[in-house]
């Protein structure tokens, strides 16, 4: 009978090695069945936000493609889920709102400069950042509390959306394509097809870097402005102006350049942000904060025709 072999010093170190590269394998096939979960999740659209225009699809889809319902009637759409919510002014009273309007202030350098750049309207892309970042606010209560209220900053995303704008890396990759195709109704003109080239190789590191910077939030929001350029520039060539109707601009912005079919009779709505209680329309929500009197003093409407709250 063969008696045992002693356990040495090196059997015992290989035997570590090997429980240790085992535990490292786990660890890394976990991560990446994560990231190929959140990849196709994104992918087939199953991280969407669930909105009014998904609750309201054969209304709100319908009168957007064929404009046979009046701009009225459909821009208090949310109303069929909260009668007071087309408007509540529950959006500016809380300490959301408070932290939100600190923020938006000291980011007024980087907004004007995107405005200028695009030549879109300054209070217009507030009007998109106001609900994307209460909708934010507004879901992530405890983040709000710890980080975004204390130090009273807009929040940054890095994951299904980015940037303190929610800009979808797809969104960004077609506002980028848009710029450069003259062929396209997206297409807003030969002044703006430079102004977001890239410097690198790695252009995919460089878009991300870009959109995520929590530095500078300037391609944030050139990334949005040029959005809402390539959308008024798809509208205008099919006989519609709306560059005035900050509630349908925010609205197309929100569903997404497949979802805009230029008619003469467009109306408000998106996604469903519940703001204490009361249920908003992003696009509709857009609408309030660009009629109304708040940071009027920093950001000025530039349509004098909108009347004010």
């Amino acid at each position: 009978m063969q008696a045992d072999l002693p356990v040495t010093g090196s059997t015992v170190h290989k035997s570590i090695l090997k429980k240790i590269g085992f535990i490292l394998l786990c660890i890394f096939a976990t991560f990446g069945f994560v990231l190929t979960v959140g990849y196709f999740a994104v992918r087939f659209g199953f991280t969407n936000t669930k909105g009014i225009i998904d609750n309201q699809d054969k209304v709100f889809i319908q009168n957007l493609n064929t404009g046979n319902v009046s701009n009225a009637a459909l821009f208090n759409s949310s109303n069929n889920l909260n009668p007071t919510s087309s408007t509540s002014t529950e959006w500016k009273t809380g300490p959301e709102w408070q932290v939100l309007k600190s923020a938006v202030v000291r980011d007024a350098s980087a907004i004007y400069k995107a405005a200028s750049d695009s030549d879109i309207d300054p209070r217009l892309i507030v009007s998109i950042l106001v609900p994307e970042q209460l909708r934010l606010f507004h879901s992530e209560r405890e983040i709000f509390k710890e980080i975004f209220s204390p130090l009273k900053i807009l929040g940054n995303q890095s994951q299904f959306s980015w940037g303190i704008m929610g800009i979808k890396q797809e969104t960004a990759i077609a506002v980028e394509k848009y710029l450069k195709d003259p062929t396209s109704l997206f297409y807003p003109g030969k002044d703006y097809e430079h102004l977001l080239d890239f410097h690198s190789d790695n252009i995919g590191a460089e878009r991300f870097a870009r959109i995520t910077d929590d530095k500078n939030h300037y391609w944030g929001y050139l990334y949005a402005a040029l959005y809402l350029k390539e959308i008024q520039a798809q509208w205008k060539q099919s006989g519609y102006d709306i560059s005035n109707r900050p509630e349908i601009l925010a609205t197309l912005y929100n569903i997404g350049f497949a979802n805009s079919k230029p008619n003469g009779n467009p109306s408000s709505g998106g996604a469903e942000i519940e703001i204490n209680g009361k249920i908003y329309s992003f696009g509709g929500l857009a609408g309030e904060f660009y009629k109304s009197s708040e940071l009027m003093e920093v950001f000025p409407a530039q349509n004098q025709s909108v009347s004010k709250i």
